[in-house]
């Protein structure tokens, strides 16, 4: 999960597809495209936000995506058109570059596949992300689910 600095929408999809899915078959983390807030915890809205759903993400920590993240993971979510051009900048090849998806694509529903950056807003804004998340990792949680061997 990718967005700019690693403090809103990626630990929040991230916390959210994690208690999706079980901790011994998936590895779920998250990265920003800039290292603004590396080692910080995310912001407390976010954390906020995952808590009254259930969900705790305060033991993550900020960090900045990689060109290793490549190898690590199958699957690269990013939160907007802007995080996608920067992490496709750092592909390496057309396998690299077939991994990486807006997160809001798997909703044919939503029109706007731009997961909106609640920072400068009001709790609502971290609300309506966090409920835009919700959706789209229950189809990603249902896609994986449904192809991962036991």
């Amino acid at each position: 999960m990718v967005c700019l600095g690693n403090i809103c929408r990626s630990p929040l999809a991230h916390g959210i597809l994690a208690s999706k899915l079980p901790s011994d078959r998936f590895y779920v983390d998250s990265a920003g495209t800039a290292n603004y807030h590396v080692g910080d915890l995310p912001d407390q809205r976010s954390i906020g936000v995952a808590k009254t759903h259930g969900i705790d993400i305060s033991n993550q920590r900020g960090r900045q995506f990689k060109v290793t993240d490549f190898d690590t993971f199958d699957y690269i979510y990013v939160m907007d058109h802007s995080n996608f051009d920067n992490v496709v900048k750092l592909t390496r090849n057309t396998n690299d570059i077939a991994k990486i998806k807006l997160i809001l694509e798997v909703d044919a529903t939503i029109t706007d596949k731009r997961v909106p950056d609640p920072y400068y807003g009001d709790n609502s804004g971290f609300e309506n992300v966090f409920k835009l998340l919700d959706k789209a990792t229950s189809i990603i949680s249902n896609q994986l689910l449904s192809q991962a061997p036991l």
